[in-house]
């Protein structure tokens, strides 16, 4: 195992009176890939806020190692698309640093930019609009921005949401080798936990308020599933992709 870049220690998360995770116990190593998974509303953002020092624990901690950088993608949705940037501008903003908008970009950050996207395949798209890109390509850009943090950690909010399939599996074809040529840590948090379980090293499931995690060979059956969800969950393997699915409960009673 690599070393611990975030250890969370029985960490309570909520907002205002309401608590949304409670006693939250994991540690994220160098070279993991971690699945975030859980449904809508099931506190999986609420961490990545957390991880971000956007939202601080109710109770216990969360501790770094020093000098720690994280990539952040964040959901498309939530970058603004009528903003007149170009695909490169946006890359761009990964380099600023302390001196936020008045930092100028040097020629080492216009390099790493461009290395970045070239990484991720979209360097002849460069000099276009953003807001004019498809989803897939909105994604490699926000994928690049991150990139040139030169991240210890990278962390993905839902990142193949209202993607098509085809590009849904480039985007996670992209991960797995961004993580295997660069042993970069990934954090990719969903809600489709088939998506996690053919690339993740490492699952955290997400279910009212608590957070199982540990290694995926652990936690990847069908009784564990199905305890943590509290519904009958069966695991299969075709073509060497495993399928995870709800089982039909009734089925299951007349067995």
């Amino acid at each position: 195992m690599g070393e611990i870049i975030v250890g969370i220690k029985s960490v309570a998360l909520g907002y205002g009176r309401r608590v949304v995770l409670k006693d939250v116990t994991m540690q994220l190593s160098e070279g993991e890939f971690w699945g975030f998974v859980g449904p809508n509303g099931s506190g999986k953002t609420t961490l990545v806020k957390a991880l971000l020092g956007l939202v601080k624990p109710k109770s216990g901690q969360i501790v770094w190692r020093r000098h720690a950088r994280i990539g952040y993608v964040p959901q498309r949705e939530a970058l603004d698309d009528l903003l007149p940037l170009t695909a490169l501008d946006i890359v761009l903003l990964g380099r600023i640093r302390k001196g936020g908008f008045l930092h100028r970009f040097s020629a080492e950050d216009f390099d790493k930019a461009f290395e970045a996207m070239e990484r991720v395949g979209i360097a002849d798209l460069a000099n276009l609009p953003f807001r004019e890109l498809s989803g897939g390509q909105k994604q490699r850009v926000l994928l690049a921005r991150a990139l040139v943090t030169e991240p210890d950690l990278l962390l993905l909010d839902e990142p193949t949401n209202g993607l098509d399939l085809p590009t849904e599996h480039a985007i996670m074809e992209l991960l797995r080798k961004i993580h295997a040529e660069r042993n970069v840590t990934i954090v990719f948090v969903t809600h489709l936990l088939s998506l996690a379980a053919n690339s993740a090293t490492h699952l955290a499931l997400f279910h009212e308020g608590r957070v199982i995690a540990g290694e995926i060979g652990g936690l990847l059956n069908e009784q564990k599933l199905s305890a943590t969800y509290q519904t009958p969950i069966s695991v299969h393997e075709l073509n060497g992709y495993k399928v995870v699915m709800v089982r039909d409960k009734e089925r299951v009673q007349n067995a």
